[in-house]
């Protein structure tokens, strides 16, 4: 559809960071759109990992209680129709060309007349667009995650029910802030009164700023560890099965078909959060809906398995916590691998913090791929090296992720253990590389702000 690709072009031009922090446009640009954000409640998840996987627990819980959904999550991995959802299926490309032109239209009549003093940003739009077409499809209920923090985040004009914080780390600091506090009170913006609280397990610096900002706007929190109990995890042939238990209800038996101990304490977050969601209809949530629906979900990019031979994952981890994580998942889906056997395909972007990320990885690998992160913030292999000389017994530039991930499966035996990790985008790019007609439906937008490789519609700008 061209005008999907040059919707899509003009929009990734867009400013992305740099802007003050406000809610003014996002504000504005809504309300003349008519508040669609309002139309149905919301949950509303921020959390420096595992937000994501979150918010598609908490959606597929939501649609398995016959609630007709919407759910918004960002960044996409393969295209960009990703972010926005209902019942699982990606908003039309159609969609995207109305929507975009609406809100255009309306931007350029807010800026005409004073409203707003700049343009909205990418994000600011997205978001826009994700919760007018909901609005349009008439959902009962949005599952929202946050784009960066909370406070300040275009999505936090919301009619939340639930507020959910799954993870506190450093993690943008430039943006939220240096130390675990004071993000935990950007991230604590999302509570505004008449909502409640899920909280996933917190540094206790973190944790008191949060609960501190949920007392005086009188939101009740519920905290994994202590109100929401994660019980009996066990690790099985494909998957892994848990309890969790919370106020008001029975234990819960889940089968889940996606790995890492990480996935199983999200499980727990997503059920009491919805839990709480339909509490406020007078309506818990049942046990055997909820299972079923969480034992047939697949989260792209989560520790996924892409091939077998050699046993391939992928997984979007950025953050030295989540990659540590990621690596003690691996170690009990395949206990005992050898090092020599196992190879990281790893890119990250710049302001991340690869030398953490490296050392978690160095023993669980001898063969280190460095590739560039297709991005205008992607930090350039040769930067990353000199952080990986004595981790590794090998490290390898290559050219692109595809090259880098074909190198990496020539360093193991077909019995080996081949990673990818360190970027959304880098995990981006092999799975659009492996989805046929995916850069034939849209241009490779990888990064907003910059034309990819081939694609005219961003050329010569900066």
């Amino acid at each position: 559809m061209p005008g999907y690709r040059a919707g899509l072009a003009s929009l990734f031009e867009r400013r992305r960071f740099g802007m003050k922090p406000t809610l003014d446009v996002a504000r504005h640009l809504l309300a003349a759109l008519g508040d669609p954000q309002r139309r149905a409640p919301a949950i509303h998840i921020t959390g420096s990992k595992g937000k994501g996987s979150v918010a598609a627990m908490c959606s597929a819980l939501l649609v398995a209680h016959g609630r007709r959904t919407g759910l918004f999550t960002s960044p996409h991995l393969v295209g960009y129709r990703e972010r926005m959802r209902v019942d699982g299926r990606e908003i039309p490309a159609e969609e995207v060309v109305r929507g975009l032109g609406e809100i255009e239209r309306a931007s350029e009549r807010l800026l005409a007349a004073g409203t707003i003093d700049r343009a909205p940003t990418f994000f600011e739009v997205t978001t826009a667009l994700a919760f007018d077409w909901f609005a349009r499809e008439r959902v009962d209920a949005l599952v929202v995650e946050v784009g960066i923090g909370g406070r300040w985040d275009a999505t936090n004009l919301l009619a939340s029910r639930v507020g959910v914080v799954t993870t506190l780390e450093l993690e943008h600091t430039d943006i939220l802030g240096p130390t675990i506090a004071a993000i935990a009170g950007e991230k604590a913006g999302i509570f505004h009164p008449g909502m409640v609280g899920v909280l996933g397990d917190l540094p206790e610096e973190g944790a008191d700023v949060i609960a501190a900002h949920a007392r005086a706007a009188g939101v009740g929190l519920w905290r994994l560890g202590r109100e929401v109990a994660l019980l009996d995890r066990a690790l099985l042939a494909r998957g892994q099965s848990l309890r969790a238990r919370w106020p008001g209800h029975e234990e819960v038996p889940l089968r889940l078909s996606l790995d890492g101990d990480f996935q199983a304490t999200n499980a727990a977050i997503a059920l009491a959060a919805v839990d709480r969601f339909l509490r406020a209809d007078g309506e818990p949530l049942r046990s055997a809906p909820a299972a079923r629906a969480l034992a047939r979900l697949a989260i792209p990019g989560r520790l996924e398995r892409i091939d077998r031979r050699p046993t391939t994952y992928v997984d979007v981890a950025h953050t030295p916590e989540s990659v540590r994580a990621i690596v003690r998942s691996l170690a009990e889906r395949h206990p005992g691998v050898d090092p020599r056997s196992t190879a990281i395909v790893f890119g990250c972007l710049r302001g991340k913090d690869p030398a953490r990320m490296l050392a978690f990885l160095a023993p669980f690998a001898r063969t280190l791929v460095l590739v560039p992160v297709r991005s205008e913030r992607g930090l350039p292999p040769s930067q990353i090296r000199p952080l990986a000389a004595g981790r590794f017994g090998v490290v390898v530039l290559a050219p692109s992720a595809v090259a880098g991930l074909e190198i990496g499966r020539a360093a193991v035996r077909a019995d080996g253990l081949l990673l990818v990790t360190g970027s959304d985008y880098l995990v981006g790019e092999i799975l659009r590389a492996r989805t046929p007609g995916a850069d034939r439906e849209e241009p490779d937008l990888s990064d907003p702000g910059r034309a990819g490789p081939g694609d005219p519609a961003g050329a010569g700008r900066p």
